[in-house]
């Protein structure tokens, strides 16, 4: 899989409205990194390459692989393939909290520089996705266990505030804070710079990092909260160990990317097709297929309809929707 998504990477530097051949990306990559000491590049290609390309190609495998691994890590805590950041409100917690930075920017942001401004949109849509987590697991909790339905439930319930308060902004906003708050809603790697890049991040990274280590205390989960409890495992720890970090990634990745769904649901159950519901294999697998599919998916999107750009978010919701109703018709 590492392979596949190498050569994949090197596919998506190239393609797009003005192509780059893979020989010269990598030409250009080895100069970059002092490995060659060829200096007769195209500035027009290098500039593509790095200020473009690059950081859009490195945020969408930073994003993929949170959406999958957060998505794998909530199905291990709620035990249910179903669920996943999407589904139980998380994306569109983070989203609200996110649209409504944009449409207060004004008095938040006038005195603060871009780069700072990044942290502060990252920061709410994380608060947003960690109090939108919070509600529906106090809500579907019963005696400090979850109940799947109610989750789901209380998921569609939170779905449908944020959507109506967003509806709201999106009413009330000017017309270059339409553009930005469409952004959100659709989905999309089209901003991608250095400085956001940067800004979110460390914050992605450190629930990458941390996440594939809980893979033994999600296995003990599949056999229930008082089985795992009698193997010694602090549940409640875990569960919110996991929350947090799982939040943190899908807030700091929905305040750079918007909301794009089903790669949460799709991936980590396409990792249990391909090597079992281990989930020593689960959380890393979904890690690098998380950042395949989305890379495969900005591919799509940017020459499908070249020079038009499709939002990201339409392409895994075209891809996502079929596979999510077989699981729904394979598992009722």
């Amino acid at each position: 899989m590492s392979l596949i998504l190498f050569i994949t990477c090197i596919v998506a530097l190239g393609l797009g409205a003005y192509h780059i051949p893979a020989g010269d990306i990598l030409s250009m990559l080895m100069q970059k990194l002092h490995l060659s000491t060829a200096s007769d590049q195209d500035s027009m290609q290098t500039n593509v390459l790095f200020e473009i390309r690059m950081p859009r190609l490195l945020l969408g495998l930073l994003v993929g692989a949170a959406l999958g691994i957060s998505g794998a890590a909530i199905q291990g805590i709620f035990r249910n393939p179903l669920a996943e950041p999407g589904l139980i409100g998380i994306s569109s917690g983070a989203s609200l909290f996110a649209v409504l930075i944009i449409a207060f920017e004004t008095l938040l942001l006038t005195s603060l520089s871009a780069w700072i401004g990044y942290y502060i949109l990252a920061f709410g849509a994380f608060v947003g996705a960690g109090l939108t987590a919070f509600l529906v697991y106090r809500i579907a909790s019963k005696n400090g266990r979850p109940n799947v339905t109610t989750m789901l439930l209380a998921g569609i319930a939170i779905n449908a505030f944020a959507g109506a308060l967003t509806g709201l902004m999106t009413y009330m906003s000017t017309e270059q804070q339409l553009r930005t708050i469409t952004f959100w809603m659709l989905g999309s790697l089209g901003g991608a710079t250095w400085d956001n890049l940067l800004a979110v991040g460390p914050f992605i990274c450190i629930s990458l990092f941390i996440l594939p280590f809980f893979g033994k205390s999600l296995n003990a989960f599949a056999l229930g909260e008082i089985q795992a409890d009698l193997l010694g495992m602090r549940s409640d720890r875990v569960k919110r160990w996991v929350v947090i970090l799982s939040t943190l990634a899908v807030g700091a990745s929905v305040a750079v990317s918007g909301i794009i769904g089903f790669v949460g649901l799709i991936v980590p159950h396409t990792v249990r097709l391909m090597g079992g519901p281990d989930h020593r294999f689960v959380l890393p697998g979904s890690l690098l297929l998380g950042a395949l599919v989305l890379t495969l998916a900005d591919v799509i999107a940017r020459v499908s309809v070249a020079p038009i750009e499709l939002p990201i978010g339409v392409i895994t919701a075209l891809l996502g929707t079929p596979i999510f109703l077989y699981i729904l018709i394979k598992d009722k």
